[in-house]
């Protein structure tokens, strides 16, 4: 039977080897500089920019230009043919027609490159200035006109953001700037073989009608024929040999795992039999002859021990014991000393304490412990410990509170976070409402609006790790002294990296108004509920930690929601802020945005100099805070 299984399994893994050879075809990768400012003055058939690709299966690359279909300068108009030419072989893109009547204008289209069967698209944004105006060009922001459902972020650099966590962006290499006059070329004598054929000269390039060509002069450099690189069709056989030795591989790996499987079952099946057997040839042994011989009292104290009336042998106790041993995280309790009470709920408190000689770093250092108050039941000792298996997994991230060790041994169990000093973000907006009532200072646009972008940054990471929240909140949010946001209280957190989809079975305080209607009705959470959340947090960040849905009940939220209401756009929140939380709270789970798009949208905003939150304009009676309603988490 196992033979006949081991069979199966490698006819299928070799036909899907064989198969996946004819379809492993990668798209090209393309560069090229995506913000291009242009004079009307420029002449034609100067370089605009040059467009360079790579292909991993060395296929020959052919270079497009196509308009994006609509524009973004205040009208409704097609936009009219692109004034660019490119060359299909060489990527390098010239002025085709004259630019005088387009100063003032910004004009979007697509730069393509396929290799005969995939094709990769850039979007190009350019802008024509006018170099006869008064201010010599006007530059006109997607974000004044275009299409009502689309936030498009212009443009910009980074270096406007000195005060929050720089976006990680990929490697890619700097094109290298194409000057005025294409360079002479230099023609290179190839290998006789490629003469004979009459192959085209690949370093040449050809310009469209209309267009002026650099004038060109061939160069014969005498040497031997250049035979370095290696042709695509050379390259192909050892790609092939590759591919074919890994499904081979995987059914060899297979097959020793099932014998390996097959020989541990039989040993077990027959060590039982065999200590069975020991086990009442020990019993038949009498007394007397026990205490005889001495071999036989010397075999006893290798066998299992009595404790407590449970009989274990010594090596899974000495096993249990180096395991506890060899958890990093484990911290002496007599290192800890308390200073003071920072917060606490119906079951748990968190202290501020100093830990000495923690986290690889010599000395005192303040920290925040978490831990259960005395009346705490099973479900909120089982949530502590799910808190902690969960910052287990994670490494350090900005915008994530940190673990820096744990006291499990004993009872209570302490969970040793970093200290974040400002507090709850909830209180913080609070408080910074109250500081602006009395004429301080307050927060600013830009203030919140980094608050949404460094979450959306924390909550990515989570995702990343396959983490649901569950729980996400400004209540839940930390803040330090420098305004940065870190994302914290894990307690209802789960680790569902294995299908994303996570369903409570356990009954609790519920954060109802945070909650989307999949979770509400179905008891189902994921990655994307947790957008729902997010968007939840900006309303809360917009006013000021203001309590969602004013004015309505638990039970009137929920039915409401199932009918399709969503929080009003604040009068003092702009449209393009807005339009990101509509996005969260799509009724269908698969539409809603994912982090990165949000971290995306929300460093759009921060690069734009405008106000989206225009807090000289917020309606100080129009938001209230709910203190206590039972059944909810507030």
């Amino acid at each position: 039977m196992f033979v006949r299984l081991i069979i199966v399994i490698m006819a299928l893994c070799l036909w899907n080897g064989a198969g996946s050879q004819f379809s492993d075809n990668t798209p090209p990768v393309m560069w090229i500089d995506r913000n291009l400012v242009l004079l009307d003055s420029e002449p034609v058939g100067s370089v605009v920019t040059r467009a360079r690709a790579e292909d991993n299966e060395q296929d020959q690359l052919t270079y497009g230009l196509e308009p994006l279909g609509h524009n973004y300068n205040g009208n409704e108009s097609p936009q009219p043919s692109l004034p660019f030419f490119i060359d299909n072989s060489t990527g390098i893109i010239y002025v085709n027609e004259t630019l005088k009547d387009k100063g003032g204008q910004n004009l979007f289209l697509y730069v393509t490159v396929s290799d005969g069967q995939l094709m990769t698209k850039t979007e190009v944004y350019v802008t024509i200035k006018n170099t006869s105006g008064p201010n010599g060009g006007h530059t006109r922001s997607p974000f004044q006109h275009g299409s009502p459902g689309r936030i498009r972020p212009p443009l910009l650099g980074l270096s406007s953001l000195p005060n929050y966590p720089r976006p990680s962006l990929p490697y890619k290499p700097a094109p290298v700037p194409v000057p005025a006059n294409i360079p002479k070329t230099t023609k290179l004598q190839l290998e006789e073989s490629k003469e004979a054929e009459g192959d085209p000269d690949p370093t040449t390039a050809t310009a469209a009608a209309g267009v002026p060509q650099p004038a060109t002069e061939e160069n014969e450099v005498e040497g031997p024929p250049l035979s370095s690189k290696i042709s695509p069709a050379d390259a192909a056989p050892s790609q092939d040999i590759a591919i074919t030795l890994v499904p081979v591989t995987a059914v060899c790996v297979l097959v020793v795992g099932l014998g390996m499987g097959v020989w541990s079952m039989r040993n077990k099946f027959c060590g039982n039999r065999k200590s069975k057997e020991d086990t009442k040839e020990q019993a038949s042994v009498s007394v007397s002859n026990i205490s005889d011989d001495p071999s036989l009292v010397l075999k006893r104290w290798r066998g299992p021990k009595a404790y407590n009336n449970r009989y274990e042998p010594w090596e899974k106790e000495n096993q249990g014991a180096q395991n506890k041993q060899e958890d990093k995280w484990e911290f002496p309790r007599h290192r800890l000393k308390v200073f003071n009470i920072l917060g606490e709920g119906c079951f748990g408190q968190v202290w501020k304490c100093e830990a000495l000689d923690i986290d690889g770093k010599s000395g005192a250092i303040i920290v925040a412990v978490k831990t259960l108050k005395e009346n705490a039941t099973e479900r909120e000792r089982l949530d502590l410990a799910q808190e902690l298996r969960v910052m287990k997994n994670l490494d350090p991230h900005p915008n994530v509170v940190r673990l820096l060790g744990c006291c499990t041994e004993r009872e209570p169990m302490f969970v040793i976070l970093e200290y974040v000093s400002g507090g709850k973000l909830q209180s913080f907006l609070r408080a910074s409402r109250e500081e602006r009532n009395h004429g301080g200072p307050g927060l600013t646009s830009r203030d919140l609006t980094g608050f949404v972008y460094q979450i959306a940054k924390g909550m990515e990471y989570l995702a990343s790790k396959g983490i649901i929240h569950r729980d996400l909140a400004a209540r839940n949010i930390l803040i330090d002294e420098n305004r940065a946001c870190k994302v914290a209280d894990f307690g209802f957190a789960r680790d569902v990296a294995a299908n994303q989809i996570y369903e409570r079975k356990s009954e609790g305080r519920l954060p109802i108004r945070w909650m989307a209607p999949e979770s509400l009705y179905d008891n189902i959470f994921s990655v994307k509920s947790d957008i729902w959340s997010f968007g939840v947090l900006i309303w809360e960040i917009v006013t000021l930690g203001s309590t969602p849905y004013p004015g309505l009940a638990a039970a009137e939220v929920m039915r409401r929601i199932k009918e399709g209401y969503r929080l009003d756009r604040p009068e003092h929140c702009k449209r393009e802020l807005y339009n990101i939380m509509y996005y969260c709270w799509d009724k269908d789970p698969a539409c809603r945005p994912s982090f990165g798009e949000l971290v995306s949208l929300t460093e759009g905003l921060l690069l734009d100099e405008t106000d989206y939150i225009e807090l000289d304009r917020f309606p100080d009676h129009s938001y209230y805070n709910v203190l206590n309603l039972s059944g909810e988490k507030l």
